[in-house]
């Protein structure tokens, strides 16, 4: 009785390690897919490349550096998401449809939003630490 519990768990273990294996493969395929496709990701990358030293040098506690490399990190997020929207879309032919034309536009704005939202708490940090 023992030993069918243990087998089950091992199996169970086993299946989850694998499970999680193959979940971390096809997110690296994504990240490189997307930096590979799309220029704007390449673009916000690089940029958060360069904004995260400074993010130790702004940030006065680990409040603030966990807000300003979020907020970065949240860019890229929505940007891989925008990139699958579009992927899907093109999918679907080249042909100019309202509701194909909607879904790249709103992903569009999502990235917008989260930019935007990036330079308002990178703007409130450098105010705090050098204007106020």
């Amino acid at each position: 009785m023992a030993d069918d519990a243990r087998e089950s768990r091992q199996r169970h273990d086993s299946l989850l390690k694998r499970r999680l294996f193959d979940a971390t493969r096809y997110s690296l395929q994504g990240l490189r897919a997307c930096f590979r496709h799309e220029e704007a990701f390449r673009t916000e990358l690089s940029i958060a490349l360069v904004l995260t030293p400074a993010a130790f040098w702004v940030a006065d506690n680990a409040r603030d550096l966990v807000l300003l490399l979020g907020v970065q990190v949240l860019v890229l997020i929505v940007e891989l998401l925008n990139s699958g929207i579009e992927a899907v879309v093109d999918l679907h032919g080249s042909e100019r449809r309202e509701l194909a034309g909607r879904a790249k536009d709103l992903g569009s704005a999502a990235v917008l939003l989260s930019m935007g939202l990036c330079v308002l708490v990178w703007a409130g940090m450098l105010w705090e630490k050098f204007g106020g």
